[in-house]
């Protein structure tokens, strides 16, 4: 598998509730600088975020899913993932993250989420 495909691949596994549910797993996922703007206008670090999934705080049952997937290597250790999540009976959700690869390893190092209404096209 290609550089981007690994990485989609793991950003795709943090909308699976196993994962998003294991500090684990989240904490081997998430760069030590991680940040996050979420789709409420929140601001997320590392910590916060590995404790609000673990903790079950934000995180559903159900799989989270990902529609208009794409990736796109910026750099040698630079990746841009870019889709829309939708979670079960919830409004759509633009989503765009960077991964860099540090000592070997991808990591998610900024995600943003940002409401849309993609069946209008406004999205």
């Amino acid at each position: 598998m290609d550089e981007v495909g690994m990485v989609v691949e793991a950003e795709l596994s943090l909308l699976r509730p196993d994962v998003r549910s294991s500090a684990q797993a989240v904490e081997a996922l998430l760069d030590p600088d991680f940040v996050e703007v979420g789709a409420s206008g929140r601001r997320w670090d590392r910590p916060a975020m590995v404790a609000a999934l673990s903790s079950g705080e934000i995180t559903d049952p159900e799989p989270i899913h990902a529609t208009e997937v794409a990736g796109v290597q910026l750099a040698d250790d630079l990746v841009h993932v870019t889709y829309v999540s939708r979670r079960t009976g919830g409004a759509p959700v633009r989503r765009s993250s960077l991964w860099r690869r540090t000592d070997g390893t991808w990591r998610l190092y900024y995600h943003q989420g940002t409401p849309a209404d993609v069946a209008s096209g406004n999205g």
